[in-house]
């Protein structure tokens, strides 16, 4: 196998893998050196974990060893191998992250423990929290912040306010004033 595709270390753990699991690894090594063009095609494939392994590999191994030899080609698929082995195996329920409503978040909510969002790329629930304080007639006592230079003054009024009248204060922008973040400790 060329080196690009399967480095000497994986090569030894696919040739451990024949030697200790002789009954489900035996040969994979053989059949890379003779069909090479074909491994080399799905180990560059954009989804190696949703695509059929070469040969008889892909009838012959289950979910988890296919997972043995994803790793050695490409760990950075595993996650989603993992997921789609949760799915094959367990079932979608474990694998869906059940929808989130203001209404569940809000009800684990008291003057002392505040909704806090950490949101990944792209995702913004201002609308869902506007529509939700729409909803609780909380739109006038709900102050929104963006966070920046000079806004920590802004920010620590408007909570010290909300702890008294128990107004809403949405902070965003949070990385952007990561010194001032401890003081909300």
């Amino acid at each position: 196998m060329p080196k690009s595709v399967l480095s000497d270390l994986n090569h030894i753990y696919l040739y451990s893998a024949e030697v200790n699991l002789p009954d489900t690894f035996n040969g994979i090594l053989e059949d890379m050196l003779n069909d090479n063009e074909a491994w080399l095609k799905w180990a560059q494939c954009d989804e190696p974990q949703s695509e059929p392994m070469p040969g008889e590999w892909d009838t012959k191994l289950d979910h988890f060893q296919k997972l043995i030899v994803l790793k050695t080609f490409r760990p950075e698929k595993l996650s989603s191998a993992f997921q789609l082995f949760v799915l094959h195996n367990m079932g979608k329920f474990y694998t869906e992250s059940p929808p989130v409503t203001m209404d569940v978040v809000y009800s684990d909510t008291d003057e002392k423990t505040p909704m806090i969002f950490i949101l990944s790329t792209g995702a913004d629930p201002t609308a869902q929290l506007l529509k939700f304080a729409k909803a609780m007639n909380q739109m006038e006592d709900l102050v929104a912040i963006s966070l920046g230079q000079g806004q920590d003054v802004y920010a620590t009024t408007a909570i010290e306010q909300a702890k008294i009248n128990g107004t809403w204060v949405m902070l965003q922008n949070c990385h952007l004033m990561k010194s001032w973040m401890s003081n909300l400790e």
